[in-house]
């Protein structure tokens, strides 16, 4: 039995605002919190939790009550396990009048095997040796309490010999039991990363191979303490640098995480084995940081930063996106010594919102109006999941890229419409954005004029030599000045739309070069080399191509 005192004294170390934001979005609301209420469908907030008075209440459907009753109500516990839970969390020590607890017990397991898996990587010249051929420090080695676990017998006989009772070591997830009866060890053969609670308990581990085992990584499974969908690995470690900053990067691997840190940017954390979800929300929004994306640059890790970048969006994050090039990730860059190359990454890091649109149009043939009607509605759909404002303040973006007009994304348009401008209209939106950008900016033509030629812009190709000689009077060139439908962009966001424009235009001129008879082979060859392995490559890699003359 728990000790009343040691409720108490739990109780007056525990913030309701910080137990009840581990598992849902609380925003400010005057001097209390509201919240989408967890305990029944609503979309206008009605729960209301107050730090004053240390409780919470639901408008809409009544459920009430302190810390302790919402973790029992939510997690579907008793109140002595909602108490125990609690302890965990924040890694406080109850006391009991008899015995003890589950979670006492598997809390003192995964703090032995803890301390002995460490002990066992500073015999274990191979796993040291792989830690640092990929450039992990001694001193990152025991700042994340990095280790190593042998072959199972090793691991029973640990259990054994240190009185562990199997079915808690089982209920902490060290062990499983096989359809013999018998129990085997989970993790065998493989350097460990322990994960700990955002108050610094460890609550699980993962696991790299080093054995050439097919399954690269393996985490602990879902047990009361740990829940990876509520858990970011290097938490613990980065928050302090995650409030004082106000910056939180997530990227795909332990190894990331701690080469991050050891490189100096002490804010990153990592998902485990599994994408982020709304779970993750809470954690993330501790603190208000802008969260950035740091993943790889190959398919899986694009379809991930999508993915993520659209939910963070839509939940009004602020931050961005950063794809390593090359195959490589960023452990790999910090190791060769090119933290300031991840560096400049970081800090040029694509803005979430436009990143989406782009990765969602561009996964389209833009040139087929089926096609395009498809991105339309992709695009038109993301753009709905946003607030008022900002949803507005990206139309132009989203119309610019697609090649339409913006009053397509209004609320009346009717699909029959939108597909009758996709299959006629013939004026190219990209095109004059630029334009009128140039035409507000004039500051920036020659920058342009360095990769793009006037010819490029076919029927708008006078319309941009008048705006490049000055001549404002000219009717063209007036009736864009005018034309309040277009987007002014800023550098960023016009070099993005030249590069694809670039990009389009290339793709057009690699198929115009293919199709050319009288073009003699050596030419041809050389020219389809050219666009396939360097400029459209160099485009996509986000570098803007100078225009060259002489083809």
């Amino acid at each position: 039995m728990i000790d009343n005192a040691s409720i108490e004294s739990l109780k007056n170390n525990i913030d309701i605002v910080d137990v009840i934001g581990n598992f849902i979005e609380l925003r400010k609301a005057g001097a209390n919190y509201k919240a989408n209420c967890p305990f029944h469908g609503e979309k206008t907030p009605s729960f209301v939790v107050s730090p004053s008075k240390q409780i919470y209440h639901c408008f809409g459907c009544g459920v009430g009550g302190d810390s302790i009753k919402f973790v029992m109500e939510l997690e579907k516990l008793s109140y002595p396990e909602s108490i125990e839970k609690l302890a965990s969390m924040y890694n406080f020590s109850l006391s009991y009048s008899k015995g003890s607890s589950d979670y006492s017990d598997a809390k003192r397991v995964l703090e032995t095997i803890q301390t002995w898996y460490v002990k066992n990587l500073e015999n274990n010249d191979t796993a040291k040796q792989y830690l640092l051929s990929r450039g992990v420090s001694q001193n990152s080695i025991e700042h994340f309490g990095i280790g190593y676990v042998p072959e199972g017998a090793s691991v029973m006989h640990f259990l054994n010999a240190t009185l562990l009772p199997m079915p808690k070591a089982m209920e902490a997830g060290i062990i499983a039991q096989g359809e013999n009866g018998g129990f085997y060890a989970r993790l065998v053969e493989r350097i460990t990363f322990p994960i700990f609670s955002a108050s610094g308990s460890v609550v699980g581990f993962g696991g790299r191979t080093i054995s050439n085992h097919p399954a690269k990584y393996i985490n602990s499974p879902q047990t009361k303490l740990f829940n990876k969908s509520r858990l970011l690995y290097g938490y613990n470690l980065a928050k302090e640098s995650i409030y004082k900053n106000k910056k939180l990067i997530v990227c795909e691997g332990y190894l990331d995480v701690v080469m991050f840190h050891q490189a100096g940017f002490t804010e990153a954390v990592a998902s485990m084995g599994t994408a982020l979800t709304p779970e993750h929300l809470p954690l993330l929004r501790k603190g208000e940081p802008k969260v950035i994306l740091a993943y790889d640059g190959d398919k899986a890790g694009v379809a991930a930063a999508l993915k993520a970048a659209q939910m963070l969006a839509i939940a009004n994050f602020d931050g961005g996106v950063v794809l390593f090039p090359d195959g490589q990730d960023p452990a790999d860059l910090i190791a060769k010594g090119e933290s300031e190359a991840v560096a400049k990454l970081l800090r040029e890091a694509k803005p979430l919102i436009p990143f989406v649109l782009e990765k969602l149009i561009y996964s389209y043939d833009l040139n087929d109006p089926r096609a395009k009607e498809a991105a339309f509605g992709t695009a038109r759909q993301f753009l709905e999941g946003l607030s008022q404002i900002i949803k507005d303040a990206y139309i132009p973006m989203a119309a610019t890229l697609l090649g339409v007009a913006p009053a397509l994304f209004g609320g009346q348009t009717q699909p029959s419409r939108a597909r009758e401008s996709f299959s006629q209209r013939k004026d190219d939106i990209a095109q004059l954005s630029i334009l009128k950008t140039l035409l507000e900016k004039p500051e920036l033509i020659d920058s342009v004029l360095d990769v793009i030629d006037v010819n490029m812009f076919g029927g708008y190709a006078g319309l941009f030599s008048a705006l490049i000689n000055g001549e404002s009077e000219q009717p063209q060139v007036r009736s864009l000045a005018v034309d309040e439908s277009l987007q002014v962009m800023n550098e960023e966001e016009l070099q993005s739309v030249l590069r694809n424009f670039l990009i389009r235009h290339y793709d057009i001129k690699l198929k115009d070069i293919v199709a050319d008879r009288d073009m003699p082979f050596s030419k041809k060859s050389f020219l389809i080399r050219k666009i396939k392995a360097d400029i459209i490559p160099r485009l996509k890699k986000g570098e803007l191509v100078v225009y060259e003359t002489n083809w």
